[in-house]
């Protein structure tokens, strides 16, 4: 994923020494790594929580990323809420001073999190001035302070004049920063560049953000058999059944840190296509569509319709708002799986930033895609459903049975998954000779 840096930074030049940060010019943007460091590896999932492993551990999974991220020339590093072993990342001078800054060689500058430092105690802001000492002294040289700078400013000052903190700390700060900085022409040209600026939500981004939803949709189920695959859907039937919460719901789509941080439901508050959309447009013209988001089973089997498509997942979250023991797919999302398959042949479409628990629906659903976060760009899901593309889509992630088997990983011991890491069926795009294999 650092593969991202040069496309936001530029690429590096061959004879750039590691570390040093590197921007090429006013149309490029200075990243940043984050969540230095093993925050996807706490316990139980949780947000900001303990990262309990051995430091060879640490090295070996959370690591590489970071090393990766800074031969590609990364501007910044942000710290994570998170621990390691019980010590706060914000505070850990030997991983963010020792090691990112003396073995990685990292000079660019660290950066914390929203109120990092703030979080070293519990509860939260309880001894401020040992959060400013313990932050500074680990080698953070920004902070992200929303709403009470000036204490800092205050607080650091007295410590440097009583010379708790040494001035070489705070050359060291302003050194990294000064050197973004100039990197990025920021002295010369304060002002963002706005070149591209006309290029926002273009038809040519759409249409790419459109092609990445047909190449990451994964499919998961696809009748029982190759002979009796469900996918791809025939677009000429007389009357078809759409439902589900997720249908026809921009918001949901696009999920959190996007429109909004924890994201909004809806079609007011963002241009794109909904999955709704994407099957209207897609099926023939004489084709009825019938919506109903959570119909009853009565109602589907008095509809007539020759298959339904369900579209449900998981309601837009952000960090902690979507810690989860259960990872379940949200009301009324299983009921409308059930009242909708048992009466019909029935296609799901699961919208959702992870796996979710979908092993008590599979005997009932006909075929069963996994579509993540698709965006704005819901047309690509009907490209793939309706043939006009192929599915070719694998698991970047084990799927799991239940809850109880987490943590999880390709590799393990004990490796009994509902899918495993890489799992994806494939078809033909229409027209072609239809296959379905692993």
């Amino acid at each position: 994923m650092t593969e991202i840096i040069p496309g936001l930074q530029g690429d590096i030049p061959s004879d750039l020494p590691k570390g040093i940060p590197y921007v090429a010019g006013r149309d490029k943007v200075a990243a940043c790594a984050k969540h230095y460091v093993g925050d996807g590896g706490t316990t139980r999932g949780i947000n900001e929580n303990n990262t309990v492993i051995d430091r060879h551990g640490l090295m070996s999974i959370h690591m590489p990323a970071y090393n990766d991220a800074i031969i590609k020339g990364v501007s910044t590093v942000m710290v994570s809420y998170s621990s390691w072993n019980g010590l706060k990342m914000h505070a850990n001078r030997d991983l963010v001073t020792n090691f990112l800054k003396g073995t990685l060689k990292f000079r660019g500058f660290v950066i914390s999190d929203w109120q990092g430092i703030d979080r070293i105690t519990t509860p939260e802001h309880a001894n401020y001035s040992y959060s400013v000492l313990a932050g500074v002294n680990a080698g953070i040289d920004m902070f992200m302070l929303p709403f009470n700078h000036t204490d800092f400013i205050d607080i650091l000052t007295d410590f440097v004049e009583r010379k708790i903190v040494p001035m070489s700390r705070i050359d060291d700060a302003v050194r990294r920063i000064l050197r973004v900085k100039f990197t990025m022409g920021l002295f010369e040209k304060p002002m963002a560049d706005q070149t591209f600026i006309d290029q926002l939500g273009s038809q040519a981004h759409r249409d790419l953000a459109r092609e990445a939803v047909r190449k990451s949709l994964v499919l998961l189920k696809n009748g029982e058999n190759a002979d009796g695959a469900a996918l791809p859907l025939p677009k000429n039937a007389a009357r078809i059944l759409v439902a589900g919460t997720h249908a026809n719901n921009l918001g949901y789509q696009c999920g959190g840190w996007t429109i909004a941080w924890q994201g909004l439901s809806g079609n007011n508050n963002t241009v794109g296509t909904t999955i709704l959309n994407g099957i209207s447009a897609t099926v023939d013209s004489d084709t009825e569509i019938i919506f109903s988001e959570n119909p009853s089973m009565d109602y589907v089997k008095a509809s007539n319709v020759s298959y339904a498509i369900v579209v449900v997942g998981e309601q837009p979250y952000a960090e902690t708002q979507g810690d989860s023991l259960n990872l379940t797919i949200s009301e009324p999302g299983p009921s409308t799986i059930t009242n909708v398959c048992a009466a019909v042949k029935c296609v799901v479409v699961l919208v959702s930033g992870r796996p979710v628990t979908v092993g008590p629906y599979l005997p009932q659903v006909d075929a069963l895609v996994a579509a993540w976060l698709p965006g704005t760009e819901g047309q690509g899901v009907a490209d793939v459903l309706f043939g006009d593309y192929g599915f070719t889509g694998r698991l970047p992630r084990t799927w799991f049975k239940t809850v109880d088997q987490l943590p999880m990983n390709f590799g393990d011991e004990q490796y009994d998954p509902l899918f495993p890491l890489g799992f994806g069926l494939t078809t033909e795009p229409v027209g072609s000779s239809k296959k379905f294999i692993l």
